[in-house]
């Protein structure tokens, strides 16, 4: 067996469903399957998912004071009036200012912009940049990403007589600012617009659309770039803006877009949606973690192309140091951790602290400690000089973060956030209380599965499914992103036909895999990242279960469909053939060091060495170090013995893999060593022979030949030695071959043996051979021989199945 490292859920379709979308939309019945099982089964519904535009974006005075904010706009661009754009320095807040000065770009308006400093202004308005902009003589704010919960700031500026504007989609508070000259957000309570996912560069594109008096096409890169960045679900009206602005930027004239694109490596032509989130976002975010998101607004506003090209390079160059600050801290984290863990500590909540941690990027840090540990983590960033600790959290499905930080909002000064993710500030003296409380609550709310990782597959699939044809159309259903994820796909019960290690430091894995082990099987390629280190778990004789999403690889001209693998497991026990090893000695060790760093700590498991020969001292001084030895003693009722003191203490039903070292006298031997080993997920078959290996079974002519000979002596017997010798050289037979045949004879009374030598018997009768021990115990030793020698790695695999009552692999339920 292999586990996977991740529970899997899978969905189901029906077939006559599934059979009329796909007749309808002519589309394939796969891609039916996906509409279907994400809830699109009416076809009209699916239609215009596919194939819907422009005609179904809605009406942006359906927002709740548009008109309003359209009016007083209009009424400042008349007047000549200045404006100041107020955004935030995340990609979201950078594109909505972006697209902000575009707009009043058109519109011929006085106008500037301003993104707070997030170290040292932090987030939204404040009132020392209101105070700039009214001696700045600034009559009109437009925020934008920001805003909903500025009361006391709003508040502010209106004394000072400047009217605000507030665009923003994050959650109302209870308490909105009613001095802004008009609130704009599709959650605020009572607001009729029928979409409410709007990123905040969305609820921007909304105003500009209303400026504008036609669907702003011109602007809907910024907003693509926003809505992605912002991990916002790409449904409805999310789907629209990011599908057009995808295919804007294929073919953009924005020199900043076209600079970043180059320094990213991507070709125009190539842009999607994953490398908006991927390769865009990080470097437009880098300028707001680490400098001035001010360096981003102006890379794609900037009108000389090389301006753009120097300040896409600074960006690349802030978010390359954003990168190593981040691994750096990273793996200051895991050691935190690992001191932890050595010292006991309870780490359901992972809550650390530094004061050398830049808080600009401590939600990064937090997730990767989320994705190494699964477990909802807080990093916190320390101010030295006053104590107090910034922190960011990430959670994990079960444990709503936000809930969990309510129960403790005695001990902070300010926390916000939602199910999976928050922010909070407090003195650093409180994070110790802070921990034990979380830690208490995960103990309280969450179960052990909680702690493993769930992949949502949208449906399982066979290899014959999958063609070119299929992928293409899987395209219609893009882009993907948040609430429209790519689609992940199970195919089960598949063979291994090549497996090998890919990449330049051989990180990655590359398989070709079968549904069956027929050569005309169709047959698939698949591509795992970063996954070398399950390679020594896989059998060549596995029956693999994967899960990945699907994709075209287009190599010399040559298209081909691939498999990129999230996870994969062998549900079934695994026989790996070692047999006549020329390695053996290294690969045991690598067994052993293998086991030692999967399973660290106090559940630590070592692979049981079996020898059915039980005074087998040389095996025990040769690797009783290294494994628990255990030999076979038919003596002690056909028990496993334990040899040494690693055995003692890990019994043998508890050893998840189990070298069997010789050959056993028989099956039978090996049958019940099987079936008692309860917990063995993989056996590694050596099966030395060694010196006892018994040869071949005599055959009836060849007793008769040695009967024959003893008969011939007439009464001049020769010594046991010259008689064998003589023997042999005559009949061309081993001489422990007739030493056996010999031994077999007097078993049975047929022969005997003095002190001259061998001569018959004084009476004999007719004795089957099948009578004598030694002729049954040498059979059954040829009989394991040619099993478990001579059989193929397949019907070796199979014989252990059947010993397991596991005629076929054991599917494990996705649940």
């Amino acid at each position: 067996m292999l586990h996977a490292r991740a529970r899997w859920n899978t969905n189901e379709a029906d077939d006559e469903q599934v059979e009329r979308l796909a007749k309808a939309l002519e589309i394939e019945p796969l891609i039916a399957r996906l509409l279907i099982v994400r809830g699109m089964a009416d076809i009209e519904h699916a239609s215009v998912f596919l194939h819907g535009g422009t005609d179904l974006t809605h009406d942006p005075f359906l927002l709740d004071g548009m008109d309003k904010a359209a009016s007083r706009i209009r009424r400042a661009l008349e007047r000549g009036e200045k404006i100041r754009i107020y955004g935030d320095y995340d990609a979201d807040g950078v594109s909505s200012t972006t697209l902000m000065v575009h707009l009043l770009r058109q519109l011929n308006a006085v106008f500037d912009y301003y993104i707070p400093h997030r170290v040292h202004e932090g987030y939204g308005l404040n009132k020392n940049a209101i105070m700039a902009a009214h001696e700045q003589e600034i009559g009109l704010i437009i925020t934008v990403d920001t805003g909903i919960s500025a009361v006391e700031e709003i508040a502010f500026a209106a004394e000072l007589g400047m009217d605000v504007i507030v665009t923003d989609h994050h959650e109302p508070p209870e308490f909105l600012p009613e001095a802004a000259y008009v609130l704009i957000n599709p959650k605020k309570p009572g607001c009729p617009y029928p979409f409410k996912q709007l990123a905040g560069v969305g609820v921007a594109l909304k105003l500009a659309q209303a400026l504008l008096g036609r669907w702003p096409e011109e602007l809907l890169e910024f907003a693509a770039i926003g809505t992605i960045a912002d991990l916002m679900p790409l449904q409805d009206e999310n789907r629209i803006i990011v599908k057009q602005g995808v295919k804007r930027m294929q073919s953009t004239a924005n020199r900043g877009i076209r600079a970043l694109l180059q320094v990213a490596g991507i070709q125009p032509k190539d842009v999607n949606a994953t490398h908006i989130g991927f390769a865009l976002a990080p470097r437009i975010n880098a300028s707001g973690r680490l400098n001035n998101a001010d360096d981003a607004v102006r890379l794609l506003i900037a009108e000389q192309e090389m301006e753009a090209e120097q300040l896409a390079f600074e960006l690349d160059q802030l978010n390359k140091e954003r990168q190593r600050l981040v691994d750096e801290m990273a793996k200051q984290a895991v050691a935190m951790m690992e001191q932890k863990s050595a010292a006991g500590l309870s780490n359901n909540v992972i809550v650390l602290a530094h004061e050398d941690w830049n808080v600009g990027v401590i939600g990064i840090v937090a997730s990767k400690m989320v994705d190494k540990y699964y477990r909802p983590a807080i990093i916190f960033g320390i101010d030295k000089q006053s104590g107090m600790a910034k922190g960011s959290a990430r959670s994990i499905a079960g444990f709503d973060v936000y809930r969990a930080l309510t129960h403790c909002h005695d001990l902070m000064e300010h926390f916000g956030g939602h199910q999976a993710a928050a922010g909070m500030t407090l003195s650093s003296e409180h994070l110790p209380e802070l921990e034990r409380r979380l830690n208490g609550m995960a103990e309280e709310w969450l179960t052990p599965d909680d702690f493993m990782p769930l992949l949502h597959a949208d449906i399982a699939c066979s290899l014959d499914d999958i063609g070119i044809k299929t992928i293409q159309q899987l395209e219609q259903l893009g882009p993907f992103g948040m609430g429209n994820p790519v689609p992940k796909f199970v195919v089960s019960n598949v063979c291994c036909q090549e497996l090998r290690t890919i990449g330049k430091e051989q990180q990655h894995i590359k398989l070709t895999l079968q549904q069956s082990r027929a050569e005309s099987a169709s047959a698939l390629d698949a591509v795992g990242f970063n996954k070398s280190s399950v390679m020594p778990w896989i059998s060549s004789t596995a029956s693999l279960d994967i899960i990945g999403e699907l994709s075209i690889n287009e190599w010399n001209g040559i298209r081909k469909p691939q498999m990129m693998i999230q996870d994969l497991r062998v549900p079934h026990i695994q026989l790996f053939d070692w047999r006549g090893a020329s390695r053996l000695e290294i690969r045991l060790r690598e067994l052993s060091e293998r086991l030692a760093s999967d399973h660290a700590g106090a559940d630590k498991k070592q692979a049981a060495l079996i020898t059915f020969q039980s005074a087998n001292k040389e095996l025990v001084l040769k690797w009783g170090d290294s494994f628990p030895v255990w030999g076979y003693d038919s003596n002690a009722g056909g028990r496993c013995l334990a040899l040494n003191e690693l055995a003692r203490n890990q019994p043998l039903e508890a050893s998840p893999d189990l070298v069997l070292y010789d050959l056993p006298a028989n099956l039978s031997v090996l049958s019940d060593t099987v079936g008692r080993a309860d917990c063995a997920q993989r056996f590694y078959a050596v099966f030395e022979s060694g010196a006892s290996a018994h040869g071949t079974l005599p055959t009836r002519d060849m007793f008769k030949t040695v009967y024959a000979s003893v008969h011939q002596q007439n009464n001049r017997c020769l010594p046991d030695a010259a008689f064998i010798q003589v023997l042999s050289k005559r009949s061309g037979f081993s001489e422990s071959l007739i030493t056996f045949m010999l031994d077999v004879f007097m078993e049975l009374g047929l022969i005997r043996h003095t002190e001259a030598g061998y001569m018959p018997a004084e009476t004999t009768g007719k004795k089957e051979l099948s009578l004598s021990i030694k002729y049954q115990q040498r059979q059954k030793w040829m009989e394991a021989e040619q099993t478990l020698l001579y059989s193929s790695a397949l019907q070796l695999q199979e014989w252990f199945l059947e010993q397991r009552g596991l005629t076929k692999p054991l599917l494990e339920d996705i649940i």
